[in-house]
């Protein structure tokens, strides 16, 4: 073989590695495309799955906002429509003081009221919280004065209570103003 033949077969070799080349880079180039694609409409189906699913909790943290709402308002109407009976029987305690001669039995009347409403307290949960000779507890009770036991028992107890605590299913919801021997 000349040289020119040989030279002349290196070359088309050559071309031959050139055009291989070119093909695989040309696939390469187009697989790369494609997952290019698929990735970007991945990223918009998730970011399509964000959008929904955000817009969804933002509905149902609306909807349970506006539930809420109503019950507490409805809930308040309930225990004002069982008080109401409690207030007719004040009204009807205060017009018979007008013209009332019997004191003993208006006193019955006004304690008779007193136990229902305590009664309609409990029957809703609230409880008086007992304080007095109970040791000063600065977590349940507010100290509104201190003043020298009457008794050497009653350092550091409750001595006198100023305004009566309550609480409401075990949660305080008025702190018991009282005063502290020392």
């Amino acid at each position: 073989m000349s040289k020119d033949v040989k030279d002349n077969q290196e070359q088309e070799e050559l071309n031959e590695m050139h055009e291989d080349a070119g093909r695989e880079q040309e696939a390469t180039e187009k697989e790369e495309c494609r997952q290019a694609e698929e990735s970007d409409r991945k990223l918009a189906e998730l970011n399509d799955k964000y959008l929904r699913l955000s817009a969804e909790f933002d509905n149902y943290r609306k909807r349970t906002l506006k539930e809420r709402m109503e019950l507490t308002k409805h809930a308040g109407e309930q225990i004002l429509e069982k008080i109401l009976p409690v207030m007719d029987n004040f009204e009807r305690a205060l017009k018979s003081m007008e013209t009332a001669t019997d004191v003993p039995a208006l006193r019955e009347g006004v304690e008779l009221i007193y136990a229902n409403f305590k009664d309609f307290l409990a029957q809703n949960g609230v409880k008086e919280m007992e304080c007095i000779h109970t040791d000063f507890d600065p977590e349940l009770q507010e100290a509104v004065t201190k003043i020298p036991a009457p008794v050497e028992e009653l350092k550091g107890k409750v001595v006198d209570c100023i305004q009566k605590g309550y609480t409401m299913n075990d949660k305080v919801i008025r702190f018991p103003k009282v005063v502290v021997g020392e």
